[in-house]
């Protein structure tokens, strides 16, 4: 018959199973059992002992987990890449919308200093001076509207090097030539046309959008254009547009004044002629006369476009930007 004591010490050193640190103190319990005389040859405990020492036999002998099992490692590298996925496009257009703003300040920064030129000459300078046409001798200067512009932007100890009575391309002017201006470069264009000296830039020599007439724009050959000249108004007429991957896209060369023959960022216009063309997604930069960029949509209507390029046309424009 067991005694009372005998049942209240096998109910302690089974509750004491559910935990370590109830381990423990069946631990001790046992400890005062087995030093006293009267129970240390009791079945009971030893049975209860017995199993006190294969618990903690199972306790010790579980490894510890040092690392992340392999399901788990790819449903973490899977939240990680639609993470990315996400994220990417909104970096990607926060980076675009960043250098368009420094092109937008790069266009209104050449406008102010065509005024400040026009204020000095009372005209706007001569979109080439010396055209070199096809057969003509390399003697003609061709020097571009963006030279005569330097010391209007700042860059008068750039302006000072050019040898003006030599041509753009002649031995004298090679150096200064490769030159970038800051000012004259779009942070959107492509690097795989990062020649030396190169614009993101164009003067307008005029449209064959409206009619067949090519000289009607703000910068031609041999003839400087004076504000009073410009009937449709400043705020109407477009002056200088992006024209990148152009043939002719270097700020000292007076090619890199263009007849627009298509509409913006148009895919059919020829490759090999100057447009207003751009590496911004939907449109391009135009600098209206009145020193005022604005991006203008590659879905812009064409004819629409050929009349804000026409500097005395009279033509009615509707467009708010």
């Amino acid at each position: 018959m067991k005694t009372t004591k005998e049942m209240n010490l096998h109910f302690r050193i089974s509750a004491n199973l559910r935990g370590c640190e109830s381990i423990k103190v069946a631990f001790r319990s046992a400890k005062v059992a087995r030093e006293s005389p009267r129970f240390s040859k009791c079945p009971l405990l030893l049975r209860s002992k017995r199993r006190l020492s294969q618990a903690c036999h199972t306790i010790d002998s579980q490894p510890l987990r040092k690392a992340f099992s392999l399901i788990e490692l790819l449903v973490v590298i899977a939240i990680v890449g639609v993470l990315a996925g996400m994220l990417f496009p909104a970096v990607q257009a926060v980076r675009e919308s960043a250098r368009k703003t420094v092109c937008q300040n790069n266009l209104r920064q050449i406008g102010i200093g065509l005024h400040s030129y026009h204020g000095a000459h009372q005209e706007l300078p001569v979109g080439c001076l010396e055209w070199r046409a096809w057969g003509a001798p390399p003697t003609r200067r061709q020097i571009a509207w963006s030279a005569f512009l330097l010391p209007f932007l700042e860059q008068s100890s750039l302006a000072d090097r050019i040898q003006w009575d030599q041509p753009f391309d002649s031995a004298a002017n090679q150096a200064v030539g490769q030159l970038n201006v800051s000012v004259y470069l779009c942070p959107s264009e492509s690097q795989e046309r990062s020649n030396p000296g190169r614009i993101s830039y164009g003067g307008v020599f005029g449209e064959l959008v409206v009619d067949t007439q090519q000289d009607d724009g703000m910068f031609l050959n041999e003839t400087e254009i004076s504000f009073s000249e410009i009937h449709d108004g400043l705020t109407n007429t477009i002056g200088i547009a992006e024209d990148v991957g152009g043939p002719d896209n270097h700020w000292i060369n007076g090619r890199n004044i263009f007849v627009q023959s298509g509409g913006v960022n148009d895919p059919s216009a020829w490759s090999g002629d100057n447009e207003i063309r751009s590496d911004h997604r939907g449109g391009a930069m135009v600098l209206f006369m009145d020193t005022r960029p604005v991006f203008l949509s590659q879905s812009i209507d064409k004819i629409l476009l050929g009349r804000l390029i026409t500097r005395d046309k009279g033509e009615s424009v509707s467009l708010s930007f």
